[in-house]
């Protein structure tokens, strides 16, 4: 089994860089934590936060397009259980450039709410504690 202390980087393309980084460290609070640029065609920027022990990477390529998200069930979910840290974060992602959408998945409408970014990808603010 892989240490719970290792860190853990999610990393997707975009062809949206600049604006997709934007959203998600206004929208989640996060930090760019990292990046690079013209690395092999390529450039990213990690974002996080420095002592959590995730965080995720976006990328684009000089030449290839990277698309919208393949399915309406690509997620990020994350769990907040306080109602008031809920609801700020609620209303920092509504005025982040996130679009709030229908979940596909209906198990999501139920406290909880959904939101696309501009690559089409979804992230859910979940009102709950982890159920792991």
């Amino acid at each position: 089994m892989i240490n719970r202390n290792v860190a853990l980087r999610v990393g997707r393309p975009t062809d949206n860089l600049e604006k997709i980084t934007e959203m998600y460290t206004k929208g989640l609070g996060f930090q760019v934590i990292g990046g690079f640029d013209n690395h092999g065609d390529f450039s990213g920027r990690m974002v996080g936060h420095p002592k959590h022990h995730f965080h995720l990477e976006f990328t684009t390529h000089a030449i290839e397009k990277a698309g919208r998200a393949p399915t309406l069930e690509n997620l990020l979910v994350f769990y907040v259980p306080d109602n008031n840290e809920y609801k700020e974060a609620i209303e920092r992602i509504s005025k982040s450039g996130f679009k709030k959408v229908k979940s596909f998945n209906p198990y999501w409408e139920g406290g909880a709410q959904t939101f696309e970014d501009l690559d089409g990808y979804r992230v859910v603010i979940s009102n709950a504690e982890s159920p792991f």
